[in-house]
């Protein structure tokens, strides 16, 4: 439960970030995208938390919505296993330049629901 309320709070991060600096978040997706460890780390960091939501659903408030989050990690984390690095970093890139004008609104989205991805952790 700790990790995915941890969860919550790098996600809320990163929507504070989206929210005040858009430009500076795409910046720093395209700067994650040029490290030689970027494929792996997003790979290996998407199975593992998909299998800790998975392991840890039943000791939330919404174990069913955090089986399903679990699920959807761990299959985009085995699909990024089975894309080529190359792949994965020219998407990447796209992605952040596709959505820089739009990372403010998806930031203010995703503050609220960082927020209750916390609460429903289940901690306090």
């Amino acid at each position: 439960m700790y990790f995915i309320a941890a969860f919550g709070l790098l996600m809320l991060f990163f929507s504070l970030v989206m929210v005040i600096k858009p430009s500076a978040f795409a910046n720093g997706i395209i700067a994650f995208s040029e490290q030689p460890y970027f494929h792996i780390a997003e790979v290996v960091s998407r199975i593992i938390a998909g299998m800790i939501f998975i392991q840890y659903c039943a000791d939330t408030r919404f174990p069913q919505i955090f089986l399903a989050i679990g699920v959807v990690l761990l299959c985009v984390g085995i699909g990024l296993a089975c894309t080529p690095p190359s792949k994965h970093r020219k998407f990447a890139l796209w992605s952040a330049q596709a959505f820089n004008n739009k990372f403010r609104l998806i930031g203010v989205v995703s503050f609220p629901l960082s927020l209750l991805l916390i609460y429903a952790a289940g901690i306090a």
